[in-house]
């Protein structure tokens, strides 16, 4: 082999070992061993889904219930613009509730 066959070698046998490091560094074989067992991944899916869901509900509940401590707060303090708009928000809730049968 010549001294160009030979440096050719080196660049390429550094660059397969770069294109390997990079491949472990980016867990494309944990990917591939995921991709060979769908019962595994559905599990995975669904239990991300329900931690998803259960992460929203109680989010929002949290959300609500301050909402609600500081819209009491504010009907406490019987201001009459806020008053009068909290008033209307309960009777269109009220309308909504007797329209439905509940």
């Amino acid at each position: 082999m010549s001294g160009t066959e030979d440096e050719g070698m080196k660049r390429l046998s550094e660059s397969a070992e770069k294109l390997a490091l990079w491949m472990e560094r980016s867990k494309i074989a944990d990917y591939v061993g995921l991709m060979e067992r769908p019962g595994r991944l559905m599990l995975l899916n669904l239990l991300a889904g329900i931690s998803r869901g259960l992460g929203i509900a109680i989010g929002f509940t949290l959300l609500a219930g301050i909402l609600l401590v500081v819209l009491q707060r504010l009907v406490a303090l019987n201001l009459p613009l806020i008053g009068n708009f909290i008033a209307e928000i309960v009777r269109i809730v009220q309308i909504q509730l007797e329209g439905s049968g509940v």
